[in-house]
């Protein structure tokens, strides 16, 4: 976009004009959809000339289209990045920046409290390629500086995470990387660039669910990676070798949504906010995880680096597996659904719809609660959300 002002533009104008070329194709006001495996030539001159450098374009849609390119530059226009680089999914932009980043012989360090898929690919996957790796306690920087070696390439973290919401100091989990000359990637798909913007405060890499809040509608699936052209290159070369691409058609459903991101997420952090002070003030509740309540143990932090606090509250019920089922189930507006991020209020327990092969025991020791519920509030009005929260915990719990 042409410059419109001399200041840092703000989140809700970068949404809408971030990253789009004037004019764009056609002349059209919306990001056309360019829905093609391959691109042609004028002659065999222009094809040399795209091989030398000397021009810049798409040559097949493995290696990009024009619809992903305007979705990745408003991406790294919000997030404050050199270069961005979109893929199928959030856990196909990790993957592929791990083995880009890490080889045989190679270790990486990751926090315990990581999205557990990512933990799964780096303990299971990749240790069948020579790759080793370090579980950390999330919140311990003793430790995970304890756990550097000098074959380390990768700290990983994510902030806030998923499903308690702890929140790294990402000052000092970078800085500790820049020490050791280790690359620090964080997964900021809760935080978003609206509430934080981790290369800011010293991150290497960045990767985002862009299914989540960026899309913001659960249409669609996508991924992304942000940080310097150096990284994200070297990233983007394996990714025209392993095929994880975005579809043209999803690329332009994310540059859709991102128009609304600013107002959805202002509406979203509030909304969690009235949430979980109703619950930290509820009888019936154990533990509420929310990185805006002062009694959540990383709110100092939260505080000095996040614009807002996310749109996910985790809590506890005084109750089993089956007393957080009533509540769930007493729920009248929430869907019960995986994911997160959309305009729709979502609830689920992580007991039940990520670890329901395991025991409760089993659970336990990887710190999943059988009384946990995670609610991912949508746009809804929050004296809605938080009436029928209040009905559900009545009649969960009517005769108890």
């Amino acid at each position: 976009m042409g410059e419109v002002a001399k200041k840092p533009l703000g989140p809700s104008t970068l949404s809408v004009h971030g990253g789009e070329p004037r004019p764009k194709p056609a002349n059209s006001l919306a990001t056309p959809i360019i829905q093609t495996a391959t691109f042609t030539f004028a002659n065999t001159q222009e094809l040399k000339d795209h091989f030398d450098g000397k021009i810049e374009r798409v040559e097949y849609g493995r290696y990009g289209n024009p619809t992903q390119k305007i979705a990745e530059a408003k991406l790294a226009a919000l997030e404050g990045a050199g270069d961005c680089l979109l893929f199928s999914s959030g856990m196909a932009a990790m993957t592929t920046a791990l083995f880009a980043m890490l080889s045989r012989g190679t270790h990486a360090v990751v926090t315990d409290d990581s999205y557990r898929r990512t933990r799964q690919f780096l303990n299971q996957t990749l240790a069948r390629y020579g790759i080793e790796v370090s579980t950390v306690p999330a919140g311990d920087y003793e430790a995970l500086e304890d756990a550097i070696r000098p074959t380390t390439r990768v700290l990983l973290s994510e902030s806030p995470t998923n499903p308690y919401n702890r929140v790294l100091d990402l000052e000092r989990f970078a800085a500790i990387g820049k020490k050791h000359r280790v690359k620090t990637v964080i997964d900021a798909t809760f935080a978003t660039p609206y509430n934080v913007r981790p290369l800011e405060w010293g991150v290497d890499l960045v990767m985002h669910s862009a299914t989540k809040y960026l899309g913001g509608h659960n249409d669609l699936l996508a991924g992304a990676i942000l940080g310097s052209r150096d990284l994200v290159g070297a990233v983007r070369s394996l990714q025209g070798i392993t095929g994880a691409i975005v579809d043209p058609f999803a690329a332009y459903l994310l540059v859709r949504g991102i128009k609304t991101f600013a107002l959805r997420m202002e509406r979203q952090n509030t909304n969690a906010q009235a949430i979980a002070e109703f619950l930290a003030g509820h009888p019936r509740i154990a533990a509420v995880h929310y990185p805006g309540l002062p009694s959540h143990r990383e709110h100092a932090v939260a505080k000095r680096q996040m614009r807002g606090y996310g749109g996910v509250v985790s809590f506890e019920v005084k109750g089993d597996l089956d007393a957080a089922s009533r509540v769930v189930d007493a729920c009248r507006i929430p869907h019960l659904a995986v994911s997160l991020g959309g305009v729709e209020t979502l609830i689920e327990q992580p007991a039940i719809m990520s670890f329901y092969e395991l025991t409760t025991e089993e659970r336990l020791e990887i710190g999943i609660k059988d009384n946990l519920i995670r609610y991912s509030v949508g746009i809804e009005d929050a004296d809605d959300l938080v009436a029928d929260l209040a009905q559900a915990l009545d009649r969960a719990f009517a005769g108890v």
